[in-house]
């Protein structure tokens, strides 16, 4: 019998480069591995995604006009407008994962979770309340126009079934459908196609300008600037980690925060003492905190018979300091 010499073997021992070296030296020599390319998107799974929320935002102050003679408790305003606005964005991404991605849905946005986000989630949450702040003192420092429009929120405390619904939708349905929508499909279409600095600023900014209302009028200028910095410092989150469980348990901690102080009345009793102080000549600093959801609001002076208040949309016969309405992307100064 005759052997072959010619035919080669595979050598013993690990992998190694054209010059010999083991392919897995620099890891045992302690260097890191390079970090992998943020996973992108089609810019077009981005752009519907925005369409797709706006228009459901839109669609649902709409329903809102069709439906508020009614006299609903205003948990079922709450909720159903958390549908109509959201569920469609729900929808999209699943669409768009099936058409554009891996099939992988959760995967697709980066939205597997781990036990590590509830630990990522507070730090995230520290640095975007940070970011505010710094942001909301720029707004006011040079006195740019920024809307108001929680000043009564807090007698709607006593309805329990409602703030357990608004509740649920701030802290649960409005961070998981935005994180998705900004952070999940909107910025890694635009990582496709931009340098990642400019995607995570280009999607905060559009998480900022998506949450303008008519309504408010120039008051949404400054109310533009402060989201859109929490988008920011949400994006740079969700990059660095390569993923948006973080950010959606910090966006719900932030929302989250903002109802217990509307609902509870701490904010209240905040701007009692700010004006005490105020009073007596002393100064204070002032803080901006928002919440994100679908449009709900409080007319002044109606209640059905279970002493239940349903919403209006007709906010334009209204002063916008009379407004006691918790809307998308509302905004409360806090000392």
């Amino acid at each position: 019998m005759t052997v072959d010499h010619t035919q080669s073997t595979a050598p013993w021992g690990p992998p190694t480069t054209p010059i010999g070296v083991p392919a897995d030296a620099g890891l045992a020599l302690g260097f890191k591995a390079p970090r992998p390319k943020h996973p992108t998107l089609p810019l077009a799974a981005g752009l519907g995604a925005l369409v797709v929320l706006t228009l459901s935002l839109l669609i649902s102050k709409y329903v809102l006009d069709l439906i508020v003679d009614f006299d609903w408790p205003v948990a079922v305003y709450v909720l159903l407008l958390a549908v109509i606005g959201y569920g469609p964005s729900i929808a999209w991404w699943w669409f768009a994962s099936g058409r554009w991605g891996s099939g992988h849905r959760i995967n697709d946005v980066g939205a597997r979770p781990q036990w590590s986000d509830i630990g990522w989630g507070p730090l995230i949450w520290t640095a975007t309340v940070l970011v505010q702040m710094f942001i909301g003192a720029i707004v006011l420092g040079f006195d740019i126009p920024l809307s108001n429009n929680t000043d009564d929120i807090g007698g709607l405390s006593a309805n329990r079934t409602y703030a357990v619904a608004i509740v649920v939708t701030a802290v649960i349905a409005a961070p998981v459908v935005e994180e998705f929508v900004f952070r999940g499909l909107v910025m890694r279409s635009l990582l496709s196609k931009l340098p990642a600095f400019a995607a995570i600023v280009l999607q905060g900014f559009l998480f900022g300008v998506a949450h303008i209302d008519p309504v408010r009028g120039i008051g949404n200028t400054g109310l533009a600037f402060i989201l859109s910095g929490v988008g920011i410092s949400l994006g740079t989150g969700a990059y660095l980690l390569r993923r948006i469980g973080p950010t959606v348990v910090a966006h719900a901690i932030f929302n989250g925060v903002v109802m217990v102080l509307l609902l509870t009345g701490i904010r209240d009793r905040l701007l009692e003492d700010n004006s005490n102080l105020i009073e007596n000549g002393a100064s204070f600093a002032e803080e901006v905190a928002v919440v994100d959801q679908p449009h709900v609001a409080e007319p002044h002076g109606r209640c059905d018979a279970h002493g239940t208040r349903p919403p209006v949309n007709d906010l334009e016969s209204l002063d916008l300091g009379q407004r006691p309405s918790v809307e998308n992307g509302d905004v409360l100064t806090l000392g």
